[in-house]
């Protein structure tokens, strides 16, 4: 037996379809939807969602950075559950990237309520600034922030897009207070905090191929990334030149492209969660021509797993065929700066809770990885319990043409729901780091 009844659960329905509408018609930038951080079309979908939870008898706050905190009082108020996530969007976006896990949170209160039950402990939204990087140059700007972990360097970063005022000058115009963000300060309490939850539409087309409406993920996968590598050999005359003598930069990065799309090949044969991806991979237009041999080549490397191991092994494997190759054809490689960043790993006992949500609610779901980055991974690798749901989504993410179907969003939102319902003893303890 299910812990909600179809006209609780409708409540929840209902609400989603309207706070989706709204959103989509107040941010409206064809092609698209535009919802900027720290500016108007995020400010409008804060205050959409103080308005439309005002009457569940919730707490609002704002913390220094103006991350969004909405609490339904629980059964237990010394502990606290987050459900999470983002509401900016990329320049002519989708409606449902971040805002969904948003509408999941509010919606779930919103059954809660419709109920007249508490959850058990206090249930908080919590919308997260400035998710989307394009906005200010660095990655969980708003969970890095909301945790009070933030760089305080971040804080003087430009935004260089559009305005190319600092985010501390955009955090003072909407009322906040970047000095704080700096001193790290945070309303979360880590000794309360039971489990994160982030629901988000997948961004890749695994569950519709598969025709499943939901995902439960496993990990976050972490990254090593090459942005500014190169390949270096020396222009030449293409007729003239011959093979042996050549040091063709293009052959070159040809032939470790090839090698490490093997290697990948290889990896996943062994049951090992990998992506590689070379992004960019171009000639200097300012050199190059169509009878010259190719001197040189820009080439970006984004190698992702959710096992550290994994990356390591491949890395390693990456420097040795860049050298092998190198050698074989007269070229040398420059890989440049090492970015990257830490596989997350979700919470196996929020994992086997929604697991057992899903098969109460009769919800067909998959056991799956994320290739993209969430504020997920931050909760996770801060060792906050955390676990996402995926929900059902075509044409991916960051674009116009986003495809969620309202129906698999009432599914996700189910799951949840049902999840949020566990009794107080299933849940894991809070981090007392």
């Amino acid at each position: 037996m299910t812990a909600w009844s179809a006209n609780d659960l409708k409540v929840g329905q209902m609400l989603a379809r309207q706070l989706f509408e709204t959103l989509e018609r107040e941010s409206a930038d064809p092609p698209g939807v535009t919802r900027k951080a720290y500016g108007e079309g995020e400010r409008m979908a804060y205050d959409l969602m103080i308005k439309e939870t005002e009457s569940f008898g919730v707490e609002v706050e704002h913390d220094a950075a103006g991350n969004l905190f909405i609490t339904l009082p629980g059964e237990d108020r010394s502990r606290q559950i987050l459900v999470a996530s983002h509401i900016d969007t990329v320049g002519h976006g989708g409606n449902y990237d971040g805002a969904a896990g948003v509408i999941a949170g509010v919606c779930a209160q919103a059954i809660f309520h419709a109920a007249g039950r508490k959850p058990p402990f206090d249930l908080t939204v919590l919308i997260m600034r400035a998710e989307e990087s394009c906005w200010f140059p660095y990655s969980y700007l708003g969970s890095k922030s909301a945790l009070g972990i933030l760089d305080p360097s971040v804080v003087d970063s430009l935004r260089r897009s559009d305005t190319g005022r600092t985010l501390a000058e955009h955090m003072r115009e909407e009322g906040f207070d970047p000095e704080g963000v700096k001193k790290g300060a945070s309303l979360i309490k880590r000794d309360r905090v039971v489990a994160y939850f982030e629901a988000h539409i997948e961004q890749a087309p695994v569950l519709v191929n598969e025709n499943i409406p939901v995902g439960i993920v496993t990990g976050i996968r972490g990254s090593f990334r090459y942005r500014t590598a190169k390949c270096l050999g020396a222009y030449a005359h293409s007729g003239a030149m011959p093979r042996e003598y050549r040091k063709d930069a293009s052959a070159a990065t040809g032939e470790l492209i090839y090698r490490m799309d093997g290697l990948w090949e290889d990896i996943l044969a062994e049951g090992r969660d990998l992506t590689v991806t070379f992004g960019e991979v171009m000639t200097n237009p300012e050199q190059h021509g169509f009878s010259k041999v190719a001197g040189e080549m820009h080439i970006c490397v984004d190698v992702r797993s959710q096992e550290r191991e994994t990356l390591d092994i491949v890395r390693e494997r990456l420097q040795g065929l860049a050298e092998e190759i190198g050698a074989k054809r007269n070229v040398r490689f420059e890989l440049g700066e090492l970015t990257g960043s830490t596989p997350a790993i979700m919470a196996k006992p929020l994992q086997e809770m929604l697991t057992s949500a899903a098969e109460a609610t009769g919800t067909s779901y998959k056991v799956m990885a994320s290739g993209a980055g969430h504020d997920a991974a931050t909760f996770a690798n801060e060792g906050i319990p955390t676990a996402m749901i995926f929900i059902r989504n075509e044409n991916g993410s960051h674009n116009p043409d986003e495809a969620m179907d309202m129906e698999d969003f009432d599914h996700a939102l189910a799951v949840l729901a049902e999840a949020l319902a566990t009794s107080p003893d299933q849940w894991p303890q809070p981090t007392t780091s």
